[in-house]
């Protein structure tokens, strides 16, 4: 069921989508980590499981997957590091490929999954919540 919307996301516009018993609840064309961190500060109480659709997951989006809730991911591009995360969280995942790590055009690891290295969910959230604080 969600296979078909995840082929659909692939040919749209945007970066991300969250479902809820399949009715979308958020979508987002923003870049990289921002989107999910706009759907998370939107949450408030206990939050519903989700299943998310996204261009890219690293460690960094999957620690981020865990705050969210979400049971399912769905993404073209994954990396082992993120593999861990979702396992030892008990996140089904479907990538259409999977790298060892997610890199930049200068093939150095990313900063985010860089920076999301030996944290747990809550430390890279409130990590990333001060990056963005800063920028403000």
């Amino acid at each position: 069921m969600y296979m078909d919307l995840f082929n659909e996301f692939l040919t749209g516009d945007d970066t991300l989508q969250v479902y809820e018993h399949c009715t979308l609840v958020y979508s987002s064309e923003k870049d990289r980590l921002l989107p999910l961190l706009e759907y998370i500060d939107g949450l408030s109480g206990n939050p519903p499981q989700v299943v998310i659709l996204d261009k890219v997951i690293g460690n960094a989006a999957a620690l981020l997957c865990v705050i969210a809730n979400c049971r399912e991911v769905y993404s073209p591009l994954g990396s082992q590091l993120a593999v861990r995360t979702l396992d030892k969280y008990g996140i089904k995942y479907h990538f259409s490929e999977t790298v060892p790590y997610i890199q930049q055009p200068s093939k150095e690891m990313c900063p985010m999954e860089k920076l999301s290295l030996e944290k747990t969910p809550e430390e890279f959230h409130e990590t990333m919540r001060g990056l963005i604080k800063q920028e403000d």
